[in-house]
């Protein structure tokens, strides 16, 4: 679970799973979070505060959910130099909305952060079976130091009346997301320091101790499907793909969040967990015991399979592009005929991975552009580590999305590759991280993208070259019935024997 190890400037895309709507799968490794979202299934309301009672619920002080190893390394501001000394609860508050007035990417009206602070607040207080919560009502002035002062007093006077309820940090965390929630951009939301942590994780592939596994909710049946990574433990204990999770350590996972789920399947090295599982077509359960181990999770699954490279990438991490180069090289050390990049319920990643793993197939020019609220545009080019990548064919789906989608865009634009499957997800913005007092972050939309061609596919998705549908199913991915591999196979052997 993680975000980046760039020191200044570096930007997330995508958002593994706190963030997307109707995003790519909330897929999360119970060990590493994954976002598919990316994350990446799982498909989360606005961010407002009924979304936060339940995680705040979770854990009474300041949520919590973070990953081990040496912490992240995101974009920071020196809070106490921008505010002043103070209250810290104050502080992040005034940060959060300085830099909605600044650096969001389009401008806002206050009345939405407002009236967002009051509903998470009215929210989260019901949720604690308060009775008539007793919440200020106010109307933005117009004014930006009156404005601010409006939400100040709001979160002060609920922290003061309800003081018994829950700790200060708990309720500047609920006013955070509801101010951010307000703006209707599910991307843009206040991150707690466990979060940040787990984001940091995943996306630099940290070493933690667990099973080895992604899990997913299904969106239908609210199941929790999981899918084993190679060599780790859950598989050689017997995990198969496609399992539902029925009970851990005999708890029962329905109606759990994944996080929940997660948390009970962690556990110290060298202890075992017992999963119940549910197999597709079985009509009893099994129990399989798994010992917790150290666990390494790359984002690139390869093999070479009737001399075609085929490489699964499963986000675009700190490491993504040196994984998906060398299981290119070995493609070419053995001579294969094309290849092809899976970045099916790819939920994105790291801006700077995007245009890595684009420049494998892009020899020269602009990969993609950013375009900030006052216009400027910041224009990413590649970086001149082309491989001779041909024939190429992408694999895309509705959860392939953000940094997935500029790889894609960029080489359906220059047409060095052809795109199959079936329309990707839509999210064409930026975003960015500032640290706060409490070790938590904003995670703050500060730019659209637009492809080399200038597409702006945000909300609108790439549609690829080739469409082929097939029932969205993690467990048919590189499987006799995966339609969309198949005619990718296909167009490889046609374009290698031209």
């Amino acid at each position: 679970m993680g975000y980046w190890n760039k020191a200044s400037t570096e930007r997330v895309l995508w958002e593994y799973r706190l963030a997307a709507p109707r995003t790519p799968k909330d897929r999360r490794l119970t060990a590493r979070t994954r976002l598919l979202s990316a994350a990446l299934v799982v498909a989360l309301a606005a961010f407002g505060g009924a979304v936060y009672a339940e995680r705040a619920a979770a854990s009474s002080d300041s949520a919590q959910r973070i990953v081990l190893g040496s912490g992240p390394q995101i974009i920071g501001l020196d809070v106490a130099t921008l505010l002043g000394r103070g209250d810290p609860q104050r502080q992040m508050l005034e940060l959060a909305y300085e830099r909605v007035e600044h650096a969001y990417y389009k401008p806002v009206a206050d009345q939405l952060m407002i009236v967002g602070e009051q509903k998470a607040l009215t929210a989260y207080l019901k949720a604690k079976k308060v009775v008539a919560p007793q919440v200020p009502k106010s109307m933005a002035t117009g004014d930006r130091t009156r404005d601010l002062a409006i939400l100040e007093r709001t979160l002060t006077s609920v922290q003061n009346r309800y003081a018994d309820l829950a700790p200060k940090t708990t309720y500047t965390q609920v006013a955070l997301v509801g101010m951010l929630g307000g703006l209707g951009d599910p991307y843009t939301t206040y991150l707690s320091p466990q979060e940040i942590r787990s984001l940091d994780e995943q996306l630099r592939g940290g070493n933690f101790g667990g099973i080895g596994v992604y899990i997913v909710k299904d969106p239908k049946t609210g199941s929790i499907v999981v899918d084993p990574i190679e060599g780790n433990p859950a598989i050689k204990s017997g995990v198969h793909p496609g399992d539902v999770i029925v009970a851990v350590d005999g708890s029962s996972t329905m109606s759990k969040s994944l996080d929940a789920v997660e948390r009970e399947i962690r556990g110290p090295l060298g202890s075992v967990v017992a999963l119940t599982l549910k197999r597709h077509g079985a009509a009893a359960t099994t129990v399989v015991r798994v010992t917790r181990a150290e666990i390494h999770v790359p984002s690139v699954r390869a093999k070479i399979e009737n001399n075609i490279e085929y490489v699964r990438l499963q986000d675009f991490g700190t490491t993504s592009a040196e994984e998906v180069r060398s299981a290119f090289l070995d493609g070419k050390q053995h001579n294969v005929r094309g290849y092809i990049l899976d970045l099916r319920f790819n939920g994105g990643g790291l801006l700077d991975a995007a245009v890595d793993i684009s420049s494998l197939f892009i020899a020269q020019g602009t990969i993609v552009s950013t375009i900030d609220r006052a216009g400027d545009r910041d224009v990413r080019s590649a970086s001149g580590r082309v491989i001779d990548t041909k024939p190429l064919v992408l694999l895309v789906n509705r959860y392939t999305a953000s940094a997935s989608e500029i790889t894609a865009g960029a080489v359906q634009d220059y047409g060095v590759g052809t795109l199959v499957g079936e329309k990707t997800f839509g999210k064409g913005v930026v975003q960015s991280l500032y640290t706060l007092p409490d070790k938590g972050a904003l995670k703050i939309t500060t730019a659209r993208y637009v492809t080399p061609k200038g597409r702006d596919i945000h909300h609108k998705g790439i549609v690829p070259d080739v469409t082929v549908t097939q029932r969205v199913d993690m467990p048919i991915i590189d499987t006799p019935a995966d339609k969309q591999l198949i005619e990718a196979k296909k167009i490889v052997e046609s374009k290698s024997t031209d």
